[in-house]
């Protein structure tokens, strides 16, 4: 039987992931994205995890309003992304300094 410990450790091993990825992988766009999404896989899985074994479906509505926002980020994002990747011909981080405001 899975306990409430497992799903915990695989919600830390993924926001490791993504807080590893976004340290180190500054310059391109698309994996800070993606490391944005790991980071809100792991606070899924954590909101799946106490809903399971607290056997209250709060935290089940909640996924349901992490996903909307994340697949709004994600498709709002790649189209900003796109865009500029069209216009500077270059997703590195670095080189868009001047959206600075």
């Amino acid at each position: 039987m899975i306990v409430l410990a497992d799903y915990l450790m695989v919600s830390a091993a993924l926001l490791v992931i993504g807080a590893t990825g976004l340290f180190l992988h500054r310059k391109n766009l698309i994996i800070l994205l993606m490391c944005l999404e790991l980071i809100l896989l792991a606070v899924n899985t954590n909101f799946i995890a106490f809903s399971r074994f607290l056997d209250n479906a709060l935290g089940e509505v909640f996924v349901f309003f992490v996903l909307t926002v994340a697949a709004s980020e994600a498709a709002i994002g790649l189209a900003i992304v796109v865009l500029v990747f069209r216009t500077r011909k270059t997703i590195d981080v670095e080189a868009l300094n001047s959206l600075k405001g």
